[in-house]
């Protein structure tokens, strides 16, 4: 055995014990991108080297290419989203908000530690809108042909080490369109880096969702894919041990398993166990599935995974049952987009957002009509929200079917999700297409997954001899009211629910309509022809016992389908809050027809009316899920009803400035009041946070409401001023929203009016190492201001691949054959001749068998460099050297030794290529030591 194979075998030995004793290493992905607007064309391809050149691995051109020059790209951090940046343009998609979408380009470099080599490398995107094309280091990596799936890219063929630079490059495509509502444009997910040992678990490899047997007696049938990228087959052994919410240990199970090189091989193993605690709305219990994979006794990747135990059944007779008890779905539907965040949505807003919905009554929510984010559906599982899972794309062709399968493998361990769906709305429902179509998909999903009904939303085709709801599990009515009985009725055996349901139009803090500035009422008299009230809507469910429950269009606002309204009008009236998630009426009417365990009272309008007004009748609402109500005018009873607890309850009430009180009565006991009284001019702010504190870990937001309060320090309800905000400390303000669906106001910066007596700002923190604050001023011409100290308390933070220098790289060169003669530098190259010189890359030395050697290698100014001038930096260039361009003589290196060496480009020459003569002595080592920079 030679001395250089003894050392090779010693080397790798020394690596992949290293490799063997780590466990994953998921780096984030968001810092430090740059990003251009708009589409930049690839060079248009003419002569023979280009053509040659084209398709070949690394060989990407234009804005895809390592070597693009983006220094003038901005520097943007993920997640982004690039619509909600420009302003409502009348000329633009109505369904997409009226905002410009278009092209857009990002790119990212990177190094890899030496020590990575050897180890398994993918880069994930949680979500790009819409379609995108990867490039890594020059090569076409990943297409992705939907907004809403995740790309999990394996990079370890092109991945490049030490000194040597990876770039990433991604054109997204936000022209095109999947769905009728607002999409936002750009990388609106997470990125992230996973670093994994050979032998390790494939991404969403843990299949560990309890199912309770006939005995009683509950069973976790663990399935656990593993994949292989090291040279040889290997066995592995598999650990996996289930612990309770505190952490303690319940069982655990061992088996080995043989994966061969570059393949994958899965393993089962099967955890009992008895009386577990439940997952429920209540109380939400989460237990974790520890897997363990080792070889040879060292660990080489583990994970952890949560589940709930909780049991699902849908009867078509009585509706939907969590763990054996009965349970009407409460549900909302909604998009993904919040005021000023666009579909760049960071978690703690997702929580805020989640959160107002629980208060409200909610207790199941549909993802309309695509998959959401994992983080998203964590905090579902944390908080006991129940989940209609929603596949886009209706197609059963393989792309769409490996779409749908990546939605169940990512989301199956979620003990929130109750239901998959597999389409929304779709024209060949009544079809025998349709039917087979969803046949395919049902099945796919079952493969996967068979612990839960899979569900199609239907607003047709239901009578057809031949549709969908033939082809699965629980039909889902979308706007079929009348339909209900009837349908029950000719299939009494198949379970049914409301999945989507109301489209009830309301604009937030007001209470007369006006069709000519695009104004709703909150009374809850307004819907879409197809629709109904949120009133009328729940009635025909509640009353129904055979229906499981429904979905609300929607629990907020969101970009865009304006309905039924166009321009100026840019988002829709739907929400049961606004898109700042400030509660309408609808908000109050749902509490009083959900919540079981809250005495609700709720009184519309507000009491604010013009002079004009004094005597005029004002219709009253008010809003309860009392027995009976009384309403008082300044004292003085208007009256008394029984309450009505899908009606709500009226009155025609002559105005007078004062105090409006309404008190709520069960057995003749008073058990709710709510008033609203006339208030005086605004004179100062308010700034009310959502929480009382944040965390200083770069990502924690907090959601602001900003108020107009009068002398008695009470809100006026239709103050309508800007109002201007500054920030100090650790943070940024990152949105503004007002909710008002007719705002044209910019979405980003520091300014926004009040709409209706409400605004919003959203703060994010930035990363400290101590507790520190942050100051923010809200002012206003005429106000007080409000001056608000939020802590922000140090946390830790995500650990980020770290963010590099963008000087272009050299890394593409040829390379001469050897010659005892000196060359000439100045020769051209023929530009069909691919075989006289050789590809080559930097970063490493060749023996030498002659005296003389040349590399070249073409470069491209840009108009900055060529009017600037620029340099090269050779680093640890080896033997001595002269540097050439474009046929001039233009540094020499004398010394033979490794040095960094540099040479100018001077001003205002337009330099295509650069070759570099080096000479030597035969069996001496020579070339690039290191990266050759070019700036």
């Amino acid at each position: 055995m030679n001395l250089f194979l003894k050392k090779t075998i010693f080397f790798t030995c020394i690596l992949l014990c290293s490799i063997l004793t780590q466990a994953q290493e998921k780096l984030s992905f968001n810092k430090g991108w740059k990003f251009y607007e708009g589409d930049i064309a690839f060079p248009v391809i003419k002569g023979h080297g280009q053509s040659y050149m084209n398709a070949k691995a690394g060989s990407a051109s234009g804005a895809a290419a390592p070597g693009y020059d983006d220094h003038n790209w901005r520097i943007v951090n993920l997640p982004h989203d690039w619509a909600i940046e420009n302003p409502s343009d009348s000329t633009e998609n109505v369904s997409q908000g009226y905002r410009k979408r278009g092209f857009g380009w990002y790119r990212r470099k990177f190094k890899l530690d030496s020590l990575d080599r050897g180890k398994h490398l993918e880069l994930q995107f949680e979500g790009i809108a819409t379609y995108a094309t990867i490039w890594i280091n020059g090569s076409v990596v990943h297409r992705n042909w939907c907004g809403y799936t995740s790309s999990y890219i394996d990079i370890t063929p092109f991945a490049k080490y030490g000194d040597e630079v990876n770039t990433i490059a991604v054109r997204v495509d936000a022209n095109s369109m999947e769905g009728w509502w607002y999409e936002g444009a750009g990388i609106y997910r997470d990125t992230w880096l996973i670093k994994r040992s050979p032998v390790h678990i494939i991404t969403d490899g843990v299949y560990a969702n309890p199912v309770k047997l006939a005995s009683g007696q509950w069973e976790i049938p663990a399935e656990i894919s593993l994949q292989n990228t090291g040279s040889k087959p290997v066995t592995a052994q598999v650990e996996v041990g289930l612990y309770t919410p505190a952490g303690k240990l319940v069982e655990k199970k061992e088996q080995s398993v043989t994966v061969n090189t570059l393949d994958t091989n899965s393993v089962t193993l099967k955890i009992q166990t008895s009386n577990p605690a439940l997952w429920t709305l209540e109380n939400p219990a989460l237990y974790h599935v520890r897997t363990i994979v080792k070889l040879n006794g060292s660990i080489t990747d583990s994970l952890s995974t949560k589940c709930g135990f909780r049991t699902l059944k849908f009867d078509a007779d009585s509706g939907f049952y969590l763990n054996g008890k009965h349970v009407k779905l409460k549900g909302v539907c909604n998009h993904l987009d919040h005021a000023g965040l666009g579909v760049a949505v960071p978690d703690a807003i997702q929580e805020f957002r989640l959160r107002k919905l629980k208060e409200m009554g909610v207790n199941a929510y549909r993802c309309s009509h695509n998959p959401p984010s994992a983080s998203f559906l964590d905090l579902c599982d944390r908080m006991g929200i129940m989940v209609m899972d929603e596949n886009r794309n209706f197609n059963s062709s393989p792309e769409y079917v490996r779409q749908l399968q990546w939605l169940v493998r990512r989301d199956r361990n979620h003990p929130s999700i109750i239901l998959w769906s597999v389409f929304n709305e779709e024209p060949m429902q009544g079809t025998e297409i349709g039917y087979q179509m969803v046949r395919r998909m049902s099945h796919e999903v079952k493969k996967l997954d068979s612990t839960r009904p899979v569900t199609a939303a239907m607003n047709g085709g239901l009578f057809d001899p031949v549709n969908v709801s033939q082809a699965v599990d629980v039909v889902g009515f979308n706007y079929q009211i009348w339909a209900y009985d009837r349908f029950h009725k000719e299939n009494p055996t198949i379970p049914l629910t409301s999945s989507e349901d109301v489209s009830a139009f309301m604009t937030r803090g007001e209470y007369t309509t006006n069709n000519s500035k695009h104004v709703f009422d909150g009374y809850d008299t307004h819907a879409a022809d197809w629709g109904a009230t949120h009133r009328n809507g729940w009635k025909a469910i509640a009353e129904r016992p055979y229906l499981a429950g429904g979905f609300v269009w929607t629990g907020f606002d969101y970009h865009g389908e304006p309905t039924p309204h166009a321009w100026p009008t840019v988002s829709s009236f739907f929400g049961i809050m606004d898109l700042c998630g400030f509660p309408k009426a609808a908000y109050y009417i749902h509490q009083a027809q959900w919540l079981e365990d809250k005495d609700v009272m709720h009184l519309v309008p507000d009491w604010n009316w013009p002079a004009d007004s004094i005597g005029k009748n004002i219709k009253v609402m008010a809003i309860s899920n009392a027995e009976t109500v009384k309403l008082f005018l300044n004292g003085k009873l208007i009256g008394e009803q029984n309450a009505d607890k899908y009606e709500m309850n009226t009155w025609e009430v002559p105005y007078q400035p004062g105090k409006l009180m309404a008190i709520g009565y069960k057995r003749g006991k008073e058990i709710s009041r709510y008033a609203v009284e006339t208030t005086g001019a605004p004179v100062r702010l308010a700034l009310n946070p959502d929480r009382a504190s944040v965390k200083g870990n770069g990502i924690d937001a907090l959601p602001i409401t900003v108020e107009a309060l009068d002398a008695k320090g009470r809100a006026v309800p239709h103050a309508n001023f800007k109002v201007n905000f500054t920030l100090n400390g650790p943070g940024r303000i990152v949105s503004v929203g007002n909710g008002d669906p007719n705002s044209h106001e910019p979405e980003k910066g520091n300014v926004r009016s009040l709409f209706n007596g409400l605004a919003q700002v959203i703060i994010q923190t930035d990363e400290i190492s101590a507790d520190q604050t942050i100051t923010i001023t809200a002012s206003a011409e005429g106000m007080k201001p409000a001056r608000l100290v939020i802590p922000v308390k140090q946390a830790p933070a995500l650990s980020y691949v770290p963010v590099i220098s963008s000087n272009q790289l050299l890394e593409k060169w040829l390379v001469s054959e050897m010659s005892m003669s000196k060359p000439d530098p100045k020769k051209e190259i023929a530009e069909n001749d691919m075989n006289s010189w050789q590809p080559s890359t930097t970063g490493k030395l060749q023996k030498m068998t002659g005296k003389y050697v040349m590399y070249r290698s073409n470069i491209k100014l840009s108009k900055r460099q060529i009017q600037r001038g620029s340099e090269i930096l050779f680093k640890q260039l080896t033997g001595k050297a002269e540097i050439w361009a474009n046929g001039e003589k233009i540094g020499e290196k004398t010394n033979a030794e490794p040095a960094d060496f540099k040479v100018d480009l001077p001003k205002d020459k337009a330099y295509s290529s650069v070759t570099v003569l080096f000479q030597s002595n035969i069996n001496e080592k020579t070339g690039f030591g290191g990266v050759v920079e070019f700036r």
